[in-house]
């Protein structure tokens, strides 16, 4: 049984040990994406793109947990990198969509292996990934998968 005082300290804080492991999750990928001349914040925006493309900036950020004015100058820099397009709907001329260039399409290829090389950086398995992930859903405010 913990002590009521005891659950004030830090190190028993759920909040400080995910703010810690976010960063450090960072920290772990910089490397791996660094070849692949992505940031982690690029390399989730090319994930949702290789999910889908085209679609429009409003949908991205709604995907990626972001505010478009967020997500807007990661597509900048992607766009600037040659990696995506935008263009204007031809359904409708008010919409902006995103799409992945040739460029954009051929880095998933170099992709692939980005999950395998967190998993040996830190030692877990894909089932323990998984749990770990969806363990985490109820904090990152969808249902698990």
């Amino acid at each position: 049984m913990v002590d009521a005082h005891d659950m004030l300290r830090l190190e028993n804080q759920l909040c400080f040990a995910l703010v810690t492991a976010a960063r450090n999750v960072v920290a772990i990928y910089r490397p791996i994406l660094e070849p692949l001349g992505l940031t982690h914040p690029q390399y989730l925006v090319m994930l949702a793109l290789w999910e889908r493309s085209p679609r429009t900036l409003n949908d991205l950020a709604v995907d990626l947990a972001l505010d478009p004015a967020t997500a807007s100058p990661l597509v900048k820099r992607l766009e600037k990198e040659g990696l995506i397009a935008r263009e204007r709907s031809s359904a409708d001329e008010r919409r902006l969509e995103i799409r992945l260039t040739e460029a954009g399409v051929q880095l998933r290829e170099r992709a692939l292996d980005v999950p395998r090389q967190v998993m040996v950086a830190v030692g877990m398995d894909i089932d323990q990934i998984a749990a770990l992930r969806d363990g985490l859903s109820p904090f990152a405010g969808r249902a698990a998968v």
